[in-house]
């Protein structure tokens, strides 16, 4: 392989039996352990986005800074995990998806171990950024393995069963950030990923086979993953920091980002070995239900990061019955999994998407207006059933689009694109409550998210019908 001039002598594989896996004899492959582990690595690296949502509060008091500024713990996080996720993918296609996901598991729990124990906000933010390109490593790998193994229209079905094991986490995500920060403190939040990491190591250690694609070049594009990756920060420091900055500063940051991102395509054009092969673009649908599914996954990432202020700050609930609250929007969220995967194998993805994205709206517009709990209940309900249920249709739509072979490099591009948009999203929304009372900016960011959601995601279901 080669890594900025640097080279390594490739091991010699054996011929691939189906997408590059390689044979491992004459048995079939362990699906149901290869579902089970993907799985396990799925809970460990969505757990703590509740989690840590719900411990804002309590870990921006205890470090002496606003609950706002601390949204880089969540959009840091968010915006690594996006920068990872192709080179993750990448690396898994070359090395062997089973060995960089391992690698990417032990980044993730040593992160979380750091972020627990800082002793101030940047160094938690720092660590929070490094555990997120560890699971940016993890999170498409986890799906490659499962497109893997599973031939056709099954792996649809099982990458819904995935999610749908893995949103365990979303349930008990509240829970952890609301109960565990109230009654031991937000520390143990990130601490629990230590443990929970070092079970899905095993699993994939011992129920993985390995599997990689020996059709791609073996190198990396360092210069065209620099590019991105500083495109990506400068254009969310600019919209988190449009307040801060003397007036021309965050435009012209904003700029400068866009610019380093024509320039990651331009390179990607012509480079022997390029970080993403945009050839997947040439395909409208792929193009399409792309950003269909970051739509989705902006409109729910902020629906839970406003409403975890909200319930707090605004109507003064502690950070267990915040939890229990923003459980609502979590259950239905792992229900959505297999729901997803089984419509898929009878309707199509784009008008799935879009009519999910259309009750996931229609959810958080009743959020928007507050009221007693109960409908505040339903309408989060509703908003995680809609919004994660699009979500997943995105990716186990674009998995099917795909050679298999290709699984790893087209699972991260469509993640990379899902987590950009949202941590982007995350610190616009951030500004945007500061800037007036918080729960008219609360409420109003609301709206605005449901609305945007709506309008957007039906142009791009009539886009569809014609591509």
């Amino acid at each position: 392989m080669v890594i900025s001039g640097v080279s390594f002598r490739p091991r010699h594989h054996r011929r691939p039996d189906r997408g590059g896996t390689e044979a491992g004899g004459t048995a079939p492959p362990r699906r149901n352990l290869t579902l089970i582990a993907a799985s396990l690595c799925i809970f460990v690296v969505q757990l703590d986005f509740y989690a840590l949502n719900l411990a804002l509060p309590a870990m921006a008091a205890e470090l002496g800074t606003s609950t706002t500024d601390l949204q880089w713990v969540v959009s840091g996080y968010i915006l690594a995990q996006a920068a990872f996720l192709v080179p993750g993918g990448k690396l898994g296609d070359i090395l062997g998806r089973k060995r960089v996901l391992l690698a990417g598991l032990v980044v993730f729990g040593v992160a979380s171990l750091g972020a627990g124990l800082a002793p101030t906000a940047p160094v938690v933010i720092a660590f929070r950024i490094v555990q997120g390109g560890g699971a940016g490593i993890v999170y498409p790998l986890a799906f490659a393995v499962i497109t893997d193994v599973f031939p056709g229209r099954q792996a649809k079905r099982a990458i819904g069963n995935a999610y749908g094991i893995g949103a365990v986490s979303l349930a008990l995500g509240p829970l952890l950030g609301g109960g565990v920060t109230e009654l031991i403190g937000w520390r143990s939040v990130l601490l629990v990923n230590l443990p929970l990491s070092v079970v899905a190591l095993a699993a994939v250690a011992g129920w993985l086979r390995e599997s990689r694609d020996p059709t791609v070049p073996r190198s990396i594009d360092l210069p065209g993953l620099v590019a991105v990756v500083l495109a990506i920060a400068a254009v969310t420091i600019a919209v988190d920091r449009v307040r801060a900055w003397p007036p021309a500063a965050p435009p012209a940051l904003a700029v400068g980002g866009l610019l380093l991102l024509a320039v990651f395509v331009l390179r990607e054009q012509r480079t022997t070995n390029p970080l993403v092969r945009l050839d997947l673009f040439h395909d409208r649908r792929y193009v399409i239900v792309t950003l269909m599914g970051m739509i989705a996954n902006i409109a729910f990432v902020v629906a839970v990061f406003a409403t975890t202020i909200h319930l707090q700050q605004v109507r003064d609930y502690s950070p267990f019955v915040a939890g229990v609250a923003v459980l609502a929007a979590s259950i239905s969220g792992g229900v959505s999994g297999p729901l997803a995967g089984r419509l898929s194998e009878r309707l199509g993805v784009p008008l799935l998407i879009a009519t999910a994205t259309m009750v996931g709206a229609c959810g958080l517009l009743v959020v928007s207006f507050g009221g007693d709990l109960g409908p505040y209940l339903l309408g989060l309900a509703v908003t995680g059933l809609g919004y994660r249920t699009g979500f997943t249709l995105t990716n186990l739509g674009t998995q099917a689009m795909v050679p298999a072979e290709r699984a790893g490099e087209a699972s991260g591009v469509t993640l990379a694109v899902l987590l950009t948009g949202s941590g982007i999203a995350v610190a616009a929304a951030g500004t945007l409550i500061e800037q007036s009372d918080l729960a008219v900016a609360v409420t109003r960011v609301l709206l605005g998210t449901a609305a945007g959601s709506a309008v957007a995601v039906a142009l791009l279901a009539g886009a569809s019908r014609r591509a």
